[in-house]
């Protein structure tokens, strides 16, 4: 069985800073667009008396058109693959953070039992399971921060994804700019095939 993997959608410059200063940023969760989700975050603030609760999420899902379309939807976007158990070896022993996978709970079985307040910033709606979610978690009672940085080891990023809307003409170059950066120069940089790839319009064209 190969290594567990976690999948980042963001952007180039995102990833750039993550790549140059080997670091993964948590922020906000009030800028999260699902306004359910959010109001958990906070509830989980409020509940625990905590001053500071930030995040970042990651996927375990296979590469989706949705996943690309809602978190990486400009030509700019990245998928970012990690290692597992090389990020767990990042937060172990930061008893501020937390990794865990996101339970998605219908309505109607939400009703039947209370939540414990320490669920809440790891439970969704139903309706987003395929988004197959696992959320980084920092926080504190006495801290109030708007950013935290977390140091990671730069071989948990395996590979690189481009975007699909990025011009074929670009990918070289932006290739070799990830590659030129200090300790990156093995990284898997390629382009994403998921709305244009040659091998499925081929047997396509040799439909009979």
């Amino acid at each position: 069985m190969g290594d567990i993997q976690l999948f980042r959608y963001t952007d180039l410059p995102s990833l750039i800073h993550i790549l140059t200063n080997r670091q993964l940023t948590l922020l906000d969760p009030m800028t999260w667009d699902d306004k359910n989700d959010s109001s958990f975050v906070t509830l989980y603030r409020e509940k625990c008396a905590l001053s500071s609760v930030l995040a970042l999420c990651f996927t375990r899902a296979s590469e989706t058109y949705h996943h690309w379309r809602i978190f990486a939807p400009t030509s700019s976007g990245v998928r970012v693959t990690l290692d597992e158990k090389l990020l767990r070896n990042s937060i172990m022993g930061i008893n501020d953070l937390q990794l865990a996978d996101v339970e998605y709970i219908k309505i109607p079985d939400i009703r039947k039992k209370s939540i414990d307040r320490r669920r809440l910033p790891f439970i969704k709606r139903y309706p987003y399971h395929q988004e197959n979610e696992v959320r980084l978690l920092w926080e504190s009672t006495t801290e109030d921060r708007h950013s935290y940085a977390l140091p990671i080891d730069i071989k948990a990023i395996s590979r690189v994804t481009l975007s699909p809307w990025l011009h074929p003409a670009l990918v070289e170059s932006v290739k070799s700019t990830l590659k030129s950066i200090d300790g990156c120069n093995s990284l898997t940089v390629h382009r994403t095939t998921l709305i244009s790839n040659d091998e499925w319009l081929k047997h396509g064209a040799a439909a009979k």
